[in-house]
């Protein structure tokens, strides 16, 4: 098994990982949230600040948005490109779930 995914199924067996994945999600409405896209099948949670440089946003809903898995490859790796638009595409998403935002 290759490290990246050794280390993600780890992650798997964490209930605040889970929980994280399950809120992001459900607030994407269960599919993909890369403009143009849309797709609800092979959806993936993408860390808008890296998961390996924000330990402290790890598990923050804020901090994820739902991706298919080639829109996740294309954005993997470049992810200040990305951050402010999915940022504000997470933002609309609260408002219309009704969240709170701080």
């Amino acid at each position: 098994m290759p490290f990246g995914k050794k280390r993600f199924s780890s992650r798997l067996s964490n209930p605040n990982y889970l929980n994280f994945r399950k809120r992001v999600l459900n607030r994407d409405s269960f599919c993909c949230q890369y403009p143009g896209c849309g797709s609800s099948d092979s959806l993936e949670v993408h860390h808008i600040k890296r998961y390996s440089l924000c330990r402290g946003l790890r598990t923050e809903s804020a901090n994820g948005i739902t991706l298919c898995s080639g829109c996740h490859k294309k954005v993997t790796g470049k992810e200040e490109q990305y951050e402010q638009m999915f940022s504000s595409i997470v933002r609309g998403n609260q408002r219309k779930a009704g969240y709170k935002l701080t």
